[in-house]
This record gives structure tokens, sequence and C-alpha cells, in this order.
């Protein structure tokens, strides 16, 4: 299970105001749970993945993972319990490495250093098998250099990899944007296939409304890094994309409104 308590996250730029990306969010996720986090930009999603995978500190506030507070875990530390798929296909890889070799080192993920063959007999049967659940074909690929790949070739390993260590939080940063949509149509089934069979308890933050409306078990909207909107159970079963985008145009008429009397009570007293 994770649990966010009142997280809070604030920027400042030089001379201008401070802004909280992440606004005083209390969250809880129980295990096996697959959400999905949609917002606009600079809503906050991405630094609320950041802060619970620990490239971002939080100012305020407490994060538990599987029973453990994380809060002040470093990132590295953190990776023992925590897969991520980021959104550029070539992070979190190895290019010069073969797509076996990246595995290898995934499956060390959490595990004391210590010497011998990485690339065993047996990994390599075990790589293939579950390449080929996945994605029929990449298992014939194991000995290619994984920057040989396509994009969505690479970044359905890197989830085999994120997920070969069962992790306690998967974490998806928008890690089909950077595809083309006929490849991030198969890396989304492929993620939404992992998910289901291993139970993993998810929050991926995506751009598409078709994908918000379609996986996973709840949503969360952000805005303003808070959530605007939570929906799980039958109610997240029917939604839809254009459902969504209403929301979004409702909070955008809100912005405006808001904007619209500020600059008038300025006008007025200033």
């Amino acid at each position: 299970m994770l649990a966010l308590t009142d997280a809070t996250v604030a920027f400042s730029s030089p001379g201008g105001p401070q802004v909280r990306a992440v606004d005083g969010i209390t969250l809880a996720l129980p295990a096996g749970q697959f959400v999905v986090v949609v917002g606009t930009n600079g809503s906050g999603k991405s630094t609320l993945l950041g802060a619970i995978a620990g490239t971002v500190p939080l100012d305020v506030g407490r994060i538990e993972l599987a029973g453990r507070n994380i809060t002040r875990w470093s990132e590295h530390r953190r990776a023992a319990l925590i897969g991520r798929v980021f959104q550029d296909p070539r992070a979190g890889t190895a290019g010069s490495l073969s797509v076996l070799e990246n595995i290898a080192v995934a499956a060390r993920r959490g595990l004391p250093a210590g010497l011998g063959w990485a690339t065993t007999r047996s990994r390599r049967r075990e790589a293939g098998e579950r390449l080929g659940r996945i994605a029929a074909g990449l298992e014939t690929r194991l000995d290619q250099p994984i920057g040989s790949l396509s994009g969505g070739q690479r970044q359905i390993v890197t989830l085999l990899m994120a997920t070969w260590r069962r992790p306690e939080l998967l974490l998806l940063d928008e890690h089909t944007a950077a595809l083309d949509p006929a490849a991030a149509d198969r890396v989304v089934q492929a993620t939404a296939g992992i998910i289901r069979s291993e139970s993993l308890t998810a929050l991926m933050v995506t751009h598409s409304l078709v994908q918000a409306a379609s996986l996973g078990d709840r949503l969360l909207l952000m805005h303003r890094g808070r959530i605007a909107l939570d929906v799980e159970g039958p109610a997240k079963r029917r939604l839809t994309a254009e459902a969504i985008a209403d929301r979004f145009d409702r909070l955008r008429r809100a912005d405006q409104l808001d904007d619209a009397a500020a600059r008038t009570l300025a006008a007025r007293y200033c």
C-alpha cells in the first residue's frame, strides 16, 4: 500500500512567487490498485511521481510504502521497492549492452553486490519466456544491443526490467508519450497485461484521455497541485474521454474567471 499524508512540494523562481507544485495531497493506494493520473501541463503530475520516487524532496508531509516510512529515503534506496519507466525510451537502460545484459542488471536491483555470471542459461531462458509473453518476437533479440531496438520495443523491455523483481509500486511517467500511435498501443497493452498478471500496485501519468478512460481501476485528475477529481469502481468504468475533457474545460473556465476577478480587484485598488 502507498500512503501520502499532506504531501507538499513548493518551487520558487528568483524574485517570483512560490508555487506549490504538489499542494497538501493526502492519498492512499491499496495494494494491487492501478491508478491513472491526468492533468494539464504544470498541474503537478510528474512532480508527484518524482516525490514518490525520491527525485524530488517533500517540503512537508509523509510517504509510506509497504508499511515503511520512506519520506527521507534516498532515490537509490527507494529503488529496491519501486519500479519506474520514464517518457524517454533511452532512460533506465544502457544502450550499448544487449537486451539480456540490461535485464540481468535489473534482476539484481535491490540485492547485495556479488561476483558471478549475470547472464546465465537460466536467466536467458526466463528472459525469453517473459519477453515472449508480453511481446511475441522480442525473445529472439536477447543478444542485440538494446539501443538497436525501436522506441516501443525498448519501452517494453524497460517495462519488463522495472517489474522483473516484483516491485511494491510501479511508476509510469508518460511512458508512451514519445511513441507513435501504433507503438504506444503495443506498450499500453503490454503494460496492462503485466499489471494485471502480477497484481501490481501502479501509478501511471498520461496525457492521453483515451488511456485515462480505458485503463486502470481509478482516475486522479490533478489541477494546480491538488487532486480535483478522484474516481474509482463503477464510476471509473463508466468514464469516457469526452467526460474527462469536459472536466478539463470546466477547470480552465474557472481559472479564467479567477484571473479576471484578480485583474479587476487589482485595477480597482491599485
